[in-house]
C-alpha cells in the first residue's frame, strides 16, 4: 500500500471554487477563486458554468506545478439531490455523473464537483469520491414523521463540517465521537443544529426548519407563509429568492455582515440589538429541540462555523443553553481537512466507500 497519497479538493460554491491540496491529510495549499456575479450571470443554469469551473481548476493545478496524473484521489463536495445518503464516502460513478446533470437536482454548483471529478476517473484513472454529504440520512425514524403521512422530514445539514469537528472535539476529551453525544450548531449564511448521538445524526433542526440567518427566512407560522404565497406578490421564483438571500439580518438592516451588526449595537442602534438578539434566542430554540431527542443526554453544545468567530453571539447563546451541556466554541470550517481525511480512511482501507447505485 501506498505510504503518501496527494489528493485535491474541489469544493464549488455559490461565487466561488475552493480547492485544496493534500498530501495524506497535510495540507499543502489551498485557494478561493471568487467568480463575481457578473461572471456568474453570463451562464444560463448551473451546468453551463462548467467550462468556466474546469477552467479554474487546471490553472491553479497548473500554477502549483501539479498536472492531473500527479493527483492519487480526488475528494469531491458535492452531490445530486433527490437521493438518500449513508454518512461516509461514495465513489463518484456515471450513476451519480447521470443525476447530478438532470436539472432537478443541478440546483447548486455542488453538483458539478462529481462531474468534473468524473472526468478525471474516466480520462486519467484516478479514484473520485464525496464524503459525508448535505443529505446524509440518519434519521431516527421518529424524526421523519409529520403531521401529513405523504411528506417526510428530510436530512438537509452541515454534515462534513459538524461531523469532523465532532470528531475533533470528542478527541480532545480523549473519547471516540461514537462513544459521545454532541449537539452541534453550525453557524453561518446557512445555519443547522443536530443531535450527534453515538456516531449518528439522529434528528436536526436544518436551515429552513429553525433560525433565521444573516440572509434565509428560517421557520415561518404554516398561515402566514400559505399568505405570502397567494398574495400575488410573488412568483415561486421571486419567493424562494426573498427566502434564500433577502432575508433575517439582510430584511431588518440591510446587511449580513455580523461585525457591521455587531457595530450598530455598539453606535446604539436598538433594531439591530433587538434582532441579534432574537437570533441567538432562536439558535438558543433550536438547541433545545434537539436536546430533548435524547432525554437530556448531552455531552457538549459545540457552535462551529463562520459566525462562531463572534464572541458577542456566542456568548449569547452560551447563556441561554449552558444549562443543558457545556458550551465548546471551534470557529470556522474544516470543511477540506474533513474531505481530505475521510477520503485518505477510504485509500488507506480504513473505510469502505458505497456506490449510488446500491440499495439504502
Amino acid at each position: 500500500m501506498k505510504d503518501s497519497w496527494k489528493i485535491l479538493c474541489i469544493n464549488p460554491g455559490s461565487t466561488s471554487t475552493k480547492l485544496a491540496l493534500f498530501d495524506n491529510d497535510v495540507k499543502l495549499d489551498e485557494t478561493n477563486i471568487e467568480h463575481s456575479s457578473d461572471e456568474i450571470a453570463k451562464f444560463d443554469g448551473i451546468i453551463s458554468q462548467l467550462p468556466m469551473r474546469k477552467a479554474a481548476i487546471y490553472e491553479y493545478l497548473d500554477k502549483m506545478g501539479v498536472a492531473p496524473r500527479d493527483i492519487d484521489a480526488i475528494a469531491a463536495r458535492g452531490c445530486p439531490g433527490g437521493h438518500r445518503y449513508h454518512g461516509g464516502a461514495y465513489a463518484i460513478d456515471q450513476d451519480m455523473v447521470g443525476e447530478c446533470l438532470k436539472p432537478a437536482n443541478a440546483v447548486h454548483p455542488m453538483c458539478l464537483a462529481p462531474i468534473i471529478s468524473y472526468e478525471w476517473v474516466r480520462d486519467f484513472h484516478i479514484p473520485a469520491y464525496c464524503y459525508d454529504v448535505v443529505m446524509t440520512d440518519e434519521l431516527d425514524e421518529i424524526a421523519r414523521v409529520t403531521s401529513l403521512p405523504w411528506l417526510k422530514r428530510r436530512p438537509s445539514m452541515h454534515m462534513l463540517n459538524t461531523r469532523a469537528v465532532a470528531r475533533e472535539v470528542a478527541a480532545g476529551m480523549g473519547k471516540k465521537y461514537e462513544e459521545v453525544n454532541f449537539i452541534m450548531c453550525h453557524l453561518g449564511g446557512g445555519c443547522s443544529v443536530s443531535m450527534h448521538n453515538h456516531g449518528r445524526v439522529t434528528d436536526m433542526v436544518p436551515s429552513g426548519e429553525g433560525t433565521f440567518t444573516p440572509s434565509r427566512a428560517g421557520m415561518f407560522q404554516t398561515y402566514d407563509m400559505i399568505r405570502l404565497c397567494f398574495s400575488g406578490k410573488y412568483t415561486a421564483q421571486s419567493l424562494r429568492d426573498l427566502f434564500q438571500d433577502h432575508s433575517g439580518l439582510v430584511a431588518y438592516l440591510g446587511t449580513s455582515d455580523c461585525r457591521a451588526v455587531e457595530q450598530m449595537i455598539a453606535d446604539g442602534n436598538e433594531t439591530a440589538k433587538l434582532v441579534y438578539d432574537a437570533f441567538a434566542y432562536n439558535i438558543a430554540k433550536d438547541v433545545g429541540k434537539m436536546a430533548v431527542t435524547t432525554n437530556g443526554e448531552v455531552d457538549r453544545i459545540v457552535l462551529t462555523g463562520g459566525i462562531a468567530y463572534s464572541e458577542m453571539l456566542t456568548g449569547m447563546v452560551a447563556k441561554r443553553v449552558g444549562f443543558i451541556a457545556p458550551v465548546v466554541v471551534r470557529p470556522g470550517a474544516i470543511e477540506m481537512e474533513a474531505l481530505a481525511s475521510g477520503i485518505l480512511r477510504v485509500l488507506r482501507g480504513e473505510e469502505q466507500a458505497h456506490t449510488f447505485a446500491e440499495e439504502y
